[in-house]
C-alpha cells in the first residue's frame, strides 16, 4: 500500500517562541514567588539532557508508562470504538506506536493527529509514521495544546492521548481549566487516555529528581541558559544551587534553583533586571504525583467517567482511559 502524504498544519504565529519566551520572564521573575515555566526547558540541549534523564535507572515514569503500554495497548484498543487518535505533545511518538499498531490492528482507526510545538520534530515524525502506516491518515498541528485545543479535528469517534505524566507540571487551577477545556472541545462518548506519575515515598520520588550524575541538575539549571542565549540576560550559571525537594502537602515534586549570594541579574530582551537576594528561589518545575481517587475525582469534575486503569508491576505509574459522558 502506498504511503499517504501527511499534513501538517502550523497554527503557531511566527515569532511566537520569542514572544512568549518574554511575557513568561516579565511574569514569573518579575514577581514574587519568582517562576519559570517548565516550557523553556525544552530547547535542543534540554531535549537531550531530558533523553538522558529517561535511561536513569532512578528515574523510572518512562519506562513504566512504555510498559504499560506495551502490556496493555491491546486492552485499550479493544476497549474503545475510536476512528481518530490525537496526542496532545507527541514530540516523536515513539511510544505512541505501541498504540496505533493496537489502533491499527482493530481496523477502526482512520485518523492520527499528533500536536506539539516543535514543528520540525513533527515533521519528521508525521513522515515515518506516515510511512509505517501507510494506510492512516497523518494530520500533524503545530500548536501549544493549551491554547489550541479549539483545533482539534472533528468527526468520528476521537480519543485524546495525554502522555508521560505531563498533566503533573500543572498547578491544581491550571489542571481544572485544561481538562475543562478539553472536555469543552470532545463530544459525548469520546475517550481520553492519560498517563500519571502516583504517589510513593519522598525517598524514592527524591531520588528519581536528584540523580548522582547531576544529570537532572544540568537539565533544570538550563533554563537559564536560555534566557542568556535568548534574552540577553547575565545569570552566572555556577551562582546557583539545584533544590529539589517533596512538598507533601500538595504531593509535588518541587524543582527550584537558590542564589547562592546576593546578585543583580539584566534581562535586557524582556526589559527586566531581578534583584536576587542570598537563598531566593526560582521555581522552574513542578512534578505532580496522584492517587487514583484524585484522578477520579478531578476528571470527573469535568464530566469524564473513568472506564478502565492499567498500572505497571511495581504500582509506579498509571495510564487511565476515561469517556466523556
Amino acid at each position: 500500500m502506498t504511503a499517504r502524504e501527511p499534513t501538517v498544519s502550523v497554527l503557531l504565529e511566527p515569532g511566537w517562541e520569542q514572544g512568549s519566551l518574554v511575557d513568561d520572564v516579565r511574569r514569573g521573575l518579575g514577581s514574587q514567588p519568582r517562576t519559570l515555566p517548565p516550557t523553556w526547558l525544552y530547547d535542543d540541549v534540554g531535549s537531550r539532557l531530558f533523553d538522558e534523564i529517561t535511561t536513569l535507572p532512578e528515574y523510572y515514569p518512562t519506562e513504566a508508562e512504555r510498559a504499560i503500554l506495551r502490556d496493555h495497548a491491546g486492552d485499550i484498543a479493544a476497549a474503545v470504538d475510536a476512528t481518530t487518535l490525537v496526542e496532545l505533545g507527541s514530540g516523536t511518538s515513539d511510544k505512541t506506536r505501541l498504540l496505533l499498531d493496537a489502533l491499527t490492528a482493530h481496523g477502526r482507526l482512520e485518523r492520527f493527529v499528533p500536536v506539539d510545538v516543535s514543528e520540525g520534530t513533527l515533521r519528521e515524525a508525521a513522515a515515518r509514521l506516515a510511512q509505517a502506516y501507510p494506510g492512516l491518515e497523518v494530520s500533524a498541528l503545530v500548536g501549544d495544546f493549551t491554547l489550541h485545543l479549539g483545533h482539534l479535528p472533528e468527526g468520528g469517534r476521537r480519543m485524546v492521548a495525554f502522555l508521560g505524566g505531563t498533566i503533573g507540571n500543572f498547578y491544581l487551577e491550571e489542571r481544572g481549566a485544561f481538562l475543562g477545556a478539553l472536555a469543552d472541545q470532545l463530544s459525548p462518548g469520546d475517550w481520553f487516555l492519560l498517563g500519571t506519575d502516583l504517589v510513593k515515598s519522598a525517598d524514592r520520588l527524591i531520588a528519581a529528581y536528584d540523580d548522582p550524575g547531576g544529570v537532572t541538575e544540568r537539565f533544570v539549571t538550563n533554563a537559564l541558559a536560555v534566557l542568556n542565549r535568548e534574552l540577553g540576560a547575565d545569570f552566572d550559571l555556577d551562582a546557583f544551587s539545584y533544590v529539589p525537594f517533596w512538598d507533601s502537602r500538595m504531593q509535588r515534586m518541587d524543582l527550584r534553583l537558590r542564589a547562592d549570594a546576593p546578585q543583580r541579574v539584566r534581562i535586557p530582551g524582556a526589559g527586566l533586571e531581578v534583584d536576587l537576594a542570598m537563598g531566593e528561589e526560582i521555581r522552574v518545575e513542578i512534578s505532580t504525583k496522584f492517587l487514583p481517587s484524585q484522578v477520579d475525582a478531578e476528571l470527573a469534575a469535568v464530566g469524564f467517567q473513568v472506564a478502565h486503569r492499567w498500572s505497571d508491576p511495581a504500582g509506579d505509574y498509571a495510564v487511565t482511559l476515561a469517556r466523556l459522558g
